[in-house]
């Protein structure tokens, strides 16, 4: 129940953040629907998420992640335009095997789409405790090194967040 509770409020609050200039100039009615898409959502997904405590320390650091996720977003996307736009267009594509050391499926898996999301980085397999990176612009072949160059941020928030 706690799980289906939190689930909720969650989908709720991800709501009201996204619609909340229209919340304010229509007033109850897209809050309205947004608690009954809210309640749909739970109901068809509580059962998925795992039941984990939500403890302070851990809501704080997925919020410093999302902060440093963004932080590189931005970075990588500076980059990747200034490679576009040399005229050298200075790359060097390739395939890197990163370690891992997150244990949580849920930790990997937003570890994955978070590589994906940033520019000039796309994880093409998980096998095991290593991932398998397209990087556009390979600066080591050193599993450890291309690890703490890709995910060292990263892993390193997502290890407080789903210990």
């Amino acid at each position: 129940m706690k799980r289906a509770v939190s689930v909720f409020v969650i989908t709720l609050v991800l709501w009201v953040l996204l619609t909340w200039q229209e919340i304010l100039e229509e007033g109850i009615p897209p809050f309205a629907i947004g608690v009954l898409t809210a309640l749909i959502a739970t109901a068809a997904s509580w059962k998925f998420f795992p039941a984990v405590s939500i403890h302070p320390k851990r809501v704080i650091y997925f919020l410093v992640y999302i902060v440093a996720f963004l932080w590189e977003v931005v970075k990588s996307n500076f980059d990747v335009a200034y490679r576009v736009l040399h005229p050298k267009m200075p790359i060097n594509p390739g395939i890197v095997r990163v370690p891992v050391t997150l244990k949580s499926e849920y930790g990997k898996t937003i570890l994955a789409n978070s590589i994906t999301l940033t520019p000039g980085t796309l994880t093409l397999d998980i096998r095991d405790q290593n991932f398998y990176i397209h990087w556009l612009t390979i600066k080591t072949y050193d599993p450890e090194e291309a690890a703490t160059m890709i995910t060292g941020k990263f892993m390193r928030f997502l290890g407080k967040v789903f210990s």
